[in-house]
């Protein structure tokens, strides 16, 4: 864990609730997420959270890193937090206050990079279940694809049925992609089984 990012979580930010917003870095159009969570969250919890929200099949290694405060210059170094201690790092211990963010990192190999920028911090509501998938947009990527230069040469063989590797291509992905598929609610029975907010343009 980076040092300084434990000290000073008063309760009222660990009973609190963090509205997230979850971008994969560089997706045009941008595939994101917003979605609510308890800032108590442990980085654990948190992974966890993050596959389903934004589609992954925790098939691979993750990493969360953190950029360094102190470090003057408009480019801030990122700091890795051990894998070892995000059993015992909360969210709150990250981020503080709105537009704080860190970054998520999934699959080495395709190199996913989620930005994790805090847009509110707001009381917890007693009726709620959390986490809460309140939005989003574009479907998620699919496992192995070869990162963000794959996924696009991806779409092309897709969307192209006489390219030479199109039906190859489809039989790979199991049947037709849609890049667009985005559903909140279904999201949040994954979650809390038959609950969930019915409002998916939020």
């Amino acid at each position: 864990m980076p040092k300084g990012h434990k000290e000073g979580r008063s309760g009222d930010t660990a009973r609190s609730v963090y509205q997230l917003k979850v971008t994969l870095i560089d997706s045009q159009p941008p595939i994101w997420r917003r979605v609510q969570v308890e800032s108590g969250v442990t980085l654990d919890r948190l992974h966890h959270t993050l596959q389903v929200v934004m589609g992954w099949t925790n098939s691979h290694m993750h990493g969360f890193r953190v950029p360094q405060r102190v470090q003057p210059g408009p480019r801030p170094r990122l700091l890795p937090v051990e894998s070892v201690d995000e059993k015992a790092t909360r969210l709150a211990d990250l981020l503080r206050r709105p537009q704080d963010w860190c970054l998520y990192d999934y699959d080495f190999g395709d190199g996913w990079e989620h930005q994790l920028l805090l847009e509110r911090v707001i009381a917890r509501s007693p009726s709620a279940r959390y986490p809460m998938v309140l939005a989003g947009r574009g479907a998620c990527p699919p496992e192995d694809v070869g990162g963000l230069p794959g996924y696009y040469h991806f779409l092309q063989v897709m969307n192209d049925p006489r390219h030479p590797e199109h039906e190859d291509m489809l039989e790979w992905a199991g049947g037709n992609f849609d890049p667009t598929a985005f559903n909140a609610h279904e999201l949040n029975r994954a979650f809390h089984g038959g609950w969930g907010p019915r409002r998916l343009d939020a």
